[in-house]
């Protein structure tokens, strides 16, 4: 026999010559000029019968598929079976490339299969021209169709009606379910329908214990399928006698809630399940004008746009939501008895399915995550940049090809730490600046803009703590100008200072080293705490004012850190805090991902606490007061006073609460 196809080269078509070779006959697989490496490539798949596959050049687009006359007169009467699998199969595509693939590309197959005398004309439709019918869809129905707003609907809908209308030949209708990879590989080549979900999935596992229960939507009925079985169920068909005319339902016999797929596919992917789900519809009390006229509104569209964006879904596809059709194959089924063609059950395949997505199609593996691509030749400004974690975080960032830029009050040590970065062939430039004098600030600021001419990432790091409790400052009120001096406002300087170029640029990341005490206000750092919390609210202010600028703001509440800034207070050395480099991992981090926020998991347990029970956080902080004392310097005793003994209890509360602040 010959074949003949368009679409060959496409994801259902190669796995279909894959059949195909199992018979005897040649394949004829129709080409565009610019895509002849593609059927290369899969000949490539199968050198033994590589021999038997032949590129005919053409256009589906095209009038008669843009054969030449040379090839009509060569194929003329010669196909037994026409196979069109060529469309698009996209939900987020142009209505007009729907049309021009979908609607003329069949015209022009069926007239292309007339002149050239084809046996039988086999169309791979989709249960998609049922639109969004309510009710189960037999394979006889086809009029019946409701709800064909949608360009992909609608398309395809009209794609069928052209080869019942308009096809001189014997035909054949195929209409498959959503297609995933092949059940025991795994293998697809491009991310739809349910694979939309896949990325919050895996977001929710990388953060969540699987025993975990969730709650999640029940809406939508979906029904899958893997390719293999596709491509078998239709080969099997296509070759049945007595079969012309027909339509076939290539679906599986279960058909499963948006909730169950997820689930499934989470058990897969070792995630939580979705054990409580709720339909979508208990919302339907609101008026539809209201719910429209709420969705037109500038904050829902951009907030809409935003979470289809993270999730990785075209916002057309969710339509797919309130998918309600189910599909009746008897027919197909008890032509395919005794074939050993089946579909098999979702929950045995999805594992490969996932697996396959994870290694080889998850977006992120295309996303340059890499702290190179996002600061090499870019300048980052660190504030605190001679010492501590400004000195790791420059020589780490210096590293990674970024042009670092510090700030600090000592020359000297300044000049350490270029020195240092430059042995390692990385470049930095230093300026003498204190971050509590404002206009030092100003100077310096317009010297870097003329010297590099703008910053991309500014990092303020330099900082001052205060350990003290508040009956101990009663006359320190300088104790909290100082701090907000430098954390607050020289902070806030340097933001006001770079973001005019940022916004002129469209491209900027500001990146505040905040505490972990801003979310959970531990005693006797009332001053810091305040100073940091001033900077974080001012902050996630301008961060909304920005957002469309693409201007990222970062607050990291880092932990206690070993540096010199707590050499000063005893209980530290018994402390499981942080290390500099490990502090650094977080600012790459902030930089890489551009998280409004980064916190560790103690900060998180803080943050919920006081937000769930806010006494309890109250009393927990007060015992922590009672338990650990003010130092001796911020009693006010003489310097080389003895320290006041570790106690065994104070070491047991340091460990379970590590990185907060006593």
């Amino acid at each position: 026999m010959n074949y003949f196809l368009t679409g060959g080269t496409g994801f259902i078509g190669r796995f279909f010559i894959e059949n195909l070779l199992q018979r005897q006959g040649t394949i004829h697989v129709l080409v565009r000029e610019s895509s002849q490496h593609k059927l290369e490539e899969l000949k490539a798949r199968f050198p033994l019968a590589a021999e038997r596959i032949f590129a005919v050049t053409g256009d589906i687009t095209r009038p008669g598929l843009g054969l030449c006359a040379a090839d009509l007169e060569r194929l003329q009467g010669s196909i037994d079976h026409f196979f069109h699998f060529a469309a698009i199969y996209d939900m987020a595509a142009s209505e007009a490339s729907q049309n021009a693939a979908n609607i003329s590309g069949t015209l022009h197959a069926v007239n292309a299969a007339a002149q050239l005398g084809a046996g039988c004309f086999h169309h791979v439709s989709s249960i998609a021209v049922s639109g969004l019918y309510r009710g189960t869809f037999r394979e006889d129905m086809f009029e019946e169709a409701e709800n064909l707003d949608h360009p992909y609907f609608r398309t395809k809908h009209e794609s069928e009606k052209v080869v019942r209308q308009q096809c001189r030949v014997p035909y054949r209708i195929y209409r498959p379910a959503a297609v995933v990879g092949h059940s025991r590989t795994g293998e697809i080549d491009k991310i739809d329908g349910p694979y939309y979900s896949f990325k919050t999935i895996q977001r929710i596992r990388n953060v969540m214990p699987k025993w975990m229960p969730l709650v999640g939507v029940e809406s939508g009925v979906n029904n899958i399928v893997p390719v293999d079985y596709v491509v078998n169920a239709i080969d099997y068909l296509a070759h049945l006698e007595g079969q012309d005319g027909g339509c076939f339902h290539i679906v599986d016999t279960e058909h499963h809630s948006t909730g169950q797929m997820m689930n499934i596919f989470a058990e897969a992917a070792h995630a939580p399940k979705f054990s409580v789900r709720f339909d979508p519809k208990i919302f339907n009390f609101m008026p539809a004008t209201l719910v429209d006229l709420l969705a037109k509104l500038p904050p829902v569209k951009r907030l809409k746009a935003a979470v289809f964006e993270r999730i990785g879904m075209p916002e057309s596809a969710s339509i797919l939501t309130k998918y309600a059709t189910k599909y009746d194959s008897r027919h197909t089924r008890r032509l395919l008895e005794g074939s050993g063609i089946t579909p098999p059950r979702l929950a045995s395949y999805a594992p490969r399915i996932w697996d396959y997505w994870e290694r080889n199609l998850d977006p992120d593996l295309f996303v340059d995550r890499t702290l190179e691509g996002q600061v090499k030749d870019r300048v980052v400004l660190i504030t605190g940049g001679s010492a501590g974690i400004g000195k790791a975080a420059a020589i780490r960032l210096a590293g990674a090809g970024a042009r670092v830029v510090i700030t600090a009050r000592t020359q000297e040590k300044l000049d350490e730490t270029c020195a240092e970065i430059a042995t390692q062939g990385g470049q930095a430039f230093s300026y003498v600046c204190d971050g509590a004098d404002l206009e030092s600030v100003d100077r310096v600021m317009q010297q870097i803009e003329a010297e590099h001419g703008g910053v991309d990432i500014l990092i303020n790091n330099a900082g001052r703590s205060i350990r003290r409790s508040v009956a101990l400052a009663y006359d320190r009120f300088h104790d909290f100008e100082r701090t907000m001096q430098l954390n607050y406002f020289g902070a806030l300087r340097m933001i006001l200072r770079v973001l005019p170029g940022m916004d002129e640029r469209r491209r900027g990341h500001i990146v505040n080293i905040s505490s972990i005490g801003v979310l959970g206000h531990p005693p006797r750092f009332s001053a810091y705490i305040a100073s940091k919390s001033a900077l974080e609210a001012f902050s996630r202010c301008a961060a909304a004012e920005y957002s469309d600028r693409n201007i990222h703001f970062t607050n990291i509440n880092m932990p206690l850190v070993r540096t010199e800034m707590i050499a000063p207070t005893k209980i530290y050395e018994y402390a499981p805090v942080m290390e500099v480099q490990e502090a650094v991992d977080l600012i790459v981090e902030a930089i890489i991902h551009r998280k409004a926020r980064v916190a560790t998991g103690m900060g998180v347990f803080m943050s919920a606490m006081g937000a769930l029970f806010p006494k309890v956080a109250e009393i927990v902080n007060n015992a922590t007061f009672r338990m650990f004392p003010d130092s001796e310097a911020a009693k006010g005793l003489p310097a080389g006073s003895a320290p006041s003994e570790v106690t065994s209890e104070q070491v047991a509360m340091a460990q379970l609460m590590k990185g907060v602040h006593f």
